[in-house]
């Protein structure tokens, strides 16, 4: 499914779509986390546990395994058919002990991955993957939808609070030997 949504941004006329990833963006889905992950990081992260978890969780294989995964759903945006971000929603059980004190995994879905190319940030790209994705996270039947956000990512949190997304929980993420402190975050879904 592709959606298109007109956007103006300097006088020009850009259209942004959004459709569902499929195993050939694979490689592609590599690509935009490599570009766009450490966005997310905190400042002071060092580049090689950067590198690290992209190349743990974030690589081309990776991508495969999650493609090929029917708990999961990860969506593409683009910019006049330049893809500059994605997203992708995870169902089933809560691995994490303190997301599962606050979260119902049996009514809820998780945003795990959702980021847009630094040089899109603030030009309605980012909304529109949004809007795409809660819509995606609805069909599930999900009630919820949870995400986990670094307190430091005072941008994203902004974003986040804008679409819904209220602080119900602290969880920690691991990124190389560092523990980072995230707000767990979650919104209700309209039933699609």
């Amino acid at each position: 499914m592709r959606a298109r949504t007109g956007e103006t941004l300097n006088c020009l006329s850009m259209w942004i779509t959004t459709r569902r990833a499929d195993l050939a963006d694979a490689g592609l889905l590599h690509d935009l986390a490599a570009q766009t992950f450490g966005l997310a990081c905190p400042p002071g992260t060092l580049q090689t546990d950067i590198d690290a978890f992209i190349a743990g969780h974030l690589s081309r294989e990776a991508f495969e395994r999650y493609l090929a995964d029917p708990d999961r759903i990860l969506l593409i945006a683009a910019a006049d058919d330049t893809p500059v971000g994605y997203s992708m929603l995870v169902t089933g059980p809560i691995a994490d002990p303190d997301v599962a004190a606050v979260v119902d995994e049996k009514t809820s879905i998780e945003l795990s991955k959702f980021y847009v190319s630094a040089d899109r940030h603030g030009s309605g790209t980012a909304a529109a993957l949004m809007t795409a994705t809660l819509t995606e996270a609805a069909t599930t039947g999900a009630d919820t939808c949870w995400l986990g956000v670094n307190q430091q990512n005072h941008r994203a949190a902004n974003f986040y609070a804008k679409h819904g997304f209220a602080i119900i929980g602290t969880k920690r993420f691991r990124v190389g030997a560092v523990l980072h402190h995230d707000h767990i975050r979650q919104r209700l879904l309209t039933p699609a």
